[in-house]
């Protein structure tokens, strides 16, 4: 890939230096492909498993919209209940319902 654009066109004075540098990028990038080496693939073991971080109310309705899916999760909270701010809470708003 040469970037003929900003190498070129927008710093040069005239169309011949132009001219004449984008052929020098272009040679250069050929050259540049001739050196290039085939990336190997390589295939790696994958467990559909993954870890939500936070019992929150996110954090668990992240958890059960994986666990639908037929993932592995692993919820994972620092403090000893879940629920976060939410299980915090008497009452709720708008309905004023009860939060626990």
């Amino acid at each position: 890939m040469v970037n003929v654009r900003e190498q070129c066109s927008w710093c040069t004075e005239t169309k011949e230096d132009a001219t004449e540098k984008a052929k020098m990028l272009v040679k250069s990038g050929i050259e540049r492909a001739k050196l290039l080496e085939i990336v190997p693939i390589k295939t790696v073991e994958i467990k559909r498993a993954t870890m939500v971080v936070g019992g929150g109310i996110t954090g668990m309705n992240a958890a059960l919209d994986l666990a639908n899916q037929g993932i592995t999760v692993h919820l994972v909270e620092s403090s000893t209940t879940i629920g976060g701010k939410m299980a915090q809470l008497d009452r709720t708003f708008p309905t004023d319902d009860c939060a626990i």
